[in-house]
């Protein structure tokens, strides 16, 4: 089974007088790891150099060095650590001193290693969409039936007949929560999708 990170991390270090700062955050689409790199960018800084991975899908950037001396080395420091949903940054701060092209490799590399080896992770659990439709009275019974599911609430609307709830759940517990919605509202709550 996959893992993600459970909470960003953070590593430091110092290469010939140049500080390499590798920041690490859990990001399942491309456009939370753009937002993370955005985010993070320090105008003081030479260089911010990333790789993101999720399922299949991944994205780096060397972010000027020269080709192949950053952002691959970062996706490889991902990929050796089986993580999966992962944004990696390393900030660098010039310190004066040329690295060359294996040094840079090494030390961008190094830094996204040690980021992620240090890093709290968990199991990746695959998510189920959930679109469900139920009378307004009906709501606490299902915020309970969320909890306990641990199912993740991202929308919530208002309509005329109740409340529109748009959900992530586990996947391996999405039938039994819809199940014990439909007990529960007495086959009142509507399932749709989208």
């Amino acid at each position: 089974m996959s893992r993600t990170l459970k909470a960003p991390a953070r590593f430091e270090t110092e290469v010939k007088k140049s500080r390499f700062l590798a920041l690490a955050e859990r990001c399942p689409s491309e456009q939370n790891a753009r937002d993370f790199i955005e985010r993070i960018k320090d105008p003081s800084a030479t260089h911010h150099c990333w790789a993101w991975r999720s399922g299949q899908a991944y994205r780096f950037d060397d972010d000027g060095e020269p080709g192949g001396t950053a952002g691959r080395p970062i996706l490889a420091a991902i990929e050796h650590q089986d993580l999966d949903e992962v944004a990696v940054v390393v900030v660098r701060y010039y310190g004066g001193i040329k690295l060359g092209t294996g040094g840079l490799a090494r030390a961008y590399g190094a830094s996204a290693g040690d980021c992620l080896r240090h890093a709290e992770t968990e199991p990746l659990v695959a998510m189920a969409a959930m679109h469900i439709g139920l009378p307004f009275d009906l709501i606490a019974i299902a915020h309970q039936l969320l909890d306990r599911h641990q199912a993740n609430k991202t929308e919530e609307r208002y309509t005329s007949d109740g409340v529109e709830l748009f959900v992530d759940c586990p996947r391996p517990t999405a039938e039994r929560l819809r199940q014990e919605l439909k007990d529960a509202s007495g086959g009142q709550v509507r399932f749709r999708s989208g």
